[in-house]
């Protein structure tokens, strides 16, 4: 793989998966590229994979590599000159209120049932709504970088939790769920917006959003936030909001 040539932890082995239906793109099957052994993955090897365009899932590193198909862009906001628009001001505004604190990477039942109640109202039928508590932790509470685990509260509702790597130049947003029940809320937005205020408190430079996919209504709306930066041909160039169409 031309993009590893120079990565700086030999040790590591990289293999393809089997061909499996996408998640984002009906009709289209998918491939991903996984780092290997995980233990092996330390902090800097783990930033090097970020900036290389992977993601985790659980103790997983992986990337899409796909023979047909280069739609998941990676991406990066540059935190340094980003300007919220005035839907991102709005939402800033409305959740406020809201107070934000680090907890233990362990389980936690009340994070578990949001975490249900959210999956069965915006994934359901996929499956992740009947995670058990095995899942959950395997997916969520596993992790071989520095993790901080946000929840964030209205008095005494507990409203969304985040799951968030601290990398050598950045944050990498790995996974957040929230209230499914409040249709007015905005708490995705809000949620990047504090992860990027983070950013700038802790002087690194790049918020890690995963993937940026055009023709996905899931994905596509990262491209509201700008400077968004894109790993293209292996290298990160800038995105223009007019990339969405």
């Amino acid at each position: 793989m031309n993009l590893l040539n120079d990565f700086s932890t030999r040790e590591l082995q990289f293999y393809l998966t089997s061909t499996y239906p996408c998640s984002y793109l009906p009709g289209r099957m998918a491939r991903s590229l996984v780092a290997t052994p995980n233990e092996l993955v330390d902090s800097a090897a783990y930033s090097e994979l970020i900036r290389l365009g992977f993601r985790r899932s659980g103790a997983y590193n992986y990337r899409p590599q796909c023979s047909q198909c280069q739609a998941c862009v990676p991406v990066r906001l540059a935190v340094d000159e980003f300007e919220r628009n005035r839907t991102q001001r709005r939402a800033w505004k409305a959740h406020s209120a809201m107070t934000a604190a680090v907890r233990e990477l362990v389980y936690d039942p009340e994070h578990h049932e949001l975490y249900r109640r959210y999956q069965a109202s915006r994934h359901a039928g996929g499956g992740m709504d009947q995670d058990d508590r095995e899942q959950y932790e395997n997916f969520l509470l596993q992790s071989h970088a520095t993790t901080y685990l946000v929840e964030f509260r209205e008095g005494e509702a507990l409203r969304m939790v985040s799951l968030i790597d601290r990398v050598n130049d950045g944050l990498s947003s790995v996974y957040t769920f929230y209230d499914p029940d409040l249709p007015r809320a905005s708490f995705g937005t809000y949620n990047i917006l504090w992860q990027a205020e983070l950013c700038r408190e802790l002087e690194l430079p790049y918020l890690y959003l995963g993937y940026w996919i055009e023709h996905s209504r899931k994905m596509t709306y990262k491209i509201n936030y700008q400077p968004l930066e894109g790993l293209i041909d292996n290298r990160w160039q800038r995105l223009p909001p007019a990339a969405a169409g």
